[in-house]
């Protein structure tokens, strides 16, 4: 190859991400106009998704980009695991984590039944069922060997359910006022000293990940160093700058969108209403645990619903703040749920896998048995 056609190949390489990056930032506009939850994720998939399947896009986001931004997210999460937040559970936290657990159990077993799927292999069913953490779960699924495509979809079909439904369900269900709560005061960090947090949490966590042979290094060593430096209370008051989380997400729709096929198109269209029941059944046990919890702890109902929706935390914390509800109870609930969630999916899918594999293993020993 001469150097002008070298020369030529990176300059449209270029073009096909410098087109990518307007493209979905416009997108990023008109969905934050039109009100739309993670606005620059579901820009960034749906920009990604065209851009692949017309071939105007670039092959795959590159792997440094990738863990940056899943270590973003990492950090972000663990960064809301303070003690402040969890001494607000009080007496209250054994049926708090009694229901995150109840909620990780539900979730693998609508995993383990979506994996029944033809289509759908026990890795990408745990991942796309798991109620928490949905950006987090499609940036982890390739490392973990699932289809993020599918997961992608199931898990912000998951979302969106969530947020779509339960304005309503707080309005006719609850009949609560949306103004008689008061919004929470957020503390600001130097956007220098947070950026060199992230970078160092993000490294760190990076390496002792990989030391220890941690699954999705990218995404739990990063989440354990940030919490951990949280509880401990150093750095005091840190926290990411809040522009970096937008432009983590959209590289982690850049990641899922660039992999969509038309192949992978059918293949989620014939999954599609199988997934959408089991999301809806996991909707409704959690708000059975919502009863539940109201009822052992003696919150409010509204509170134990808001606390024990399976997804959506920023408009689940939103409507809370503004509803009158317990939103420190709520805080605290989501959190478990969230964290024990991100930590439980990567073990779920390699516990799958090797249950998948011992199945392999068994038919062939029996067919080879037969044979002989």
């Amino acid at each position: 190859m001469s150097v002008s056609d070298r020369a030529g190949k990176v300059v449209g390489h270029s073009l096909r991400w410098i087109g990518l990056a307007a493209v979905s930032v416009g997108g990023w506009a008109l969905f934050a106009a039109l009100g739309l939850t993670a606005p620059s994720l579901f820009a960034a998939l749906v920009v990604a998704v065209v851009f692949a399947l017309t071939g105007l896009g670039p092959a795959a986001v590159p792997r440094p980009l990738s863990m940056a931004a899943q270590g973003t997210l990492a950090v972000t999460i663990g960064l809301m695991l303070d003690t402040e937040t969890l001494g607000a559970l009080g007496e209250n936290w054994i049926p708090a984590v009694l229901v995150g657990a109840g909620t990780l159990v539900v979730s693998a077993g609508c995993g383990a039944l979506l994996a029944l799927h033809r289509d759908v292999d026990p890795v990408t069913g745990a991942l796309s069922l798991i109620a928490g953490g949905a950006t987090g779960l499609v940036s982890i699924a390739r490392e973990l060997g699932g289809d993020e495509r599918i997961v992608a979809v199931v898990q912000y079909l998951r979302v969106a359910l969530v947020v779509v439904t339960m304005p309503l369900i707080v309005t006719f269900a609850f009949h609560a006022d949306s103004g008689s709560g008061a919004a929470r005061e957020e503390i600001s960090t130097p956007w220098y000293l947070g950026t060199a947090f992230l970078l160092g949490a993000v490294v760190t966590g990076i390496v002792l990940a990989r030391l220890i042979r941690l699954p999705a290094p990218a995404t739990l060593g990063p989440l354990m160093v940030a919490g951990a430096c949280e509880l401990l209370g150093w750095p005091v008051d840190i926290s990411v700058p809040t522009v970096l989380l937008p432009v983590a997400f959209i590289v982690i729709g850049w990641q899922a969108g660039l992999a969509f096929t038309t192949a992978s198109l059918r293949a989620i269209g014939r999954i599609f209403p199988w997934a959408a029941l089991l999301v809806l059944s996991i909707g409704l046990v959690c708000a059975l645990f919502g009863w539940a919890l109201s009822a052992v702890t003696g919150v409010s109902m509204l509170t134990g619903y808001l606390a024990t929706t399976p997804g959506g935390l920023a408009a689940v914390l939103a409507v809370s703040a503004t509803t009158g509800s317990d939103v420190t109870f709520v805080a605290c609930v989501q959190v478990i749920r969230l964290v024990s969630m991100l930590v439980a999916a990567p073990l779920a899918a390699a516990a799958y896998t090797r249950l998948a594999e011992r199945k392999k293993a068994r038919a062939a020993s029996e067919s080879t048995v037969g044979a002989g």
